[in-house]
């Protein structure tokens, strides 16, 4: 098996990768974990394991800029159970139920892509990709006939050809 990639905080706030020999972002942190790659982040002035700390920055990260998915009556209830439950009771019965709620959405995703044929998730997603594609090449279109004008077959501009007929 094999080690867990080391990433090193510096005192700067910056964090190091020793395996791509770089420093990473948070942004970089989030990738590992969505690969699935064991790494351990280690504060380089203690010597300590920051791991945790650095995967609550960003969760953080995640709920001030993407889509929220932590209500603030749910944090409220996080905190106010430190001290009031048993710790390893308490993460144990989360993550068991996030592995819950994650197996049964990939099941629902598998029956209704067995009755409708299709993958609910993954339809969606080449819709989107196609109206992105569409909508991109639509601004770059409008971008060029304001930028540049339209051009006629000749390959010369529509507007000085108009100024040249009016002239």
């Amino acid at each position: 098996m094999s080690t867990a990639r080391v990433i090193k905080k510096y005192p700067n706030r910056r964090l190091y990768d020793t395996d791509e020999s770089r420093y990473i972002t948070l942004s970089d942190v989030k990738d590992l974990v969505l690969k699935k790659i064991d790494f351990v982040v280690i504060d380089k002035k203690s010597g300590d394991d920051i791991t945790r700390s650095i995967l609550l920055q960003v969760i953080s990260e995640q709920e001030q800029h993407g889509e929220a998915i932590m209500s603030e009556d749910f944090l409220s209830q996080v905190i106010r159970s430190y001290g009031k439950v048993v710790p390893g009771f308490m993460a144990n019965y989360m993550e068991q139920s996030l592995k819950l709620f994650m197996t049964q959405q990939q099941n629902i995703r598998g029956q209704v892509k067995r009755v409708v044929g299709v993958d609910p998730v993954g339809a969606v997603a080449d819709i989107a990709q196609k109206n992105f594609s569409r909508w991109k090449s639509l601004q770059e279109e409008v971008l060029q006939r304001l930028m540049g004008g339209s051009r006629d077959s000749d390959g010369e501009n529509a507007k000085t050809e108009d100024r040249k007929k009016v002239g």
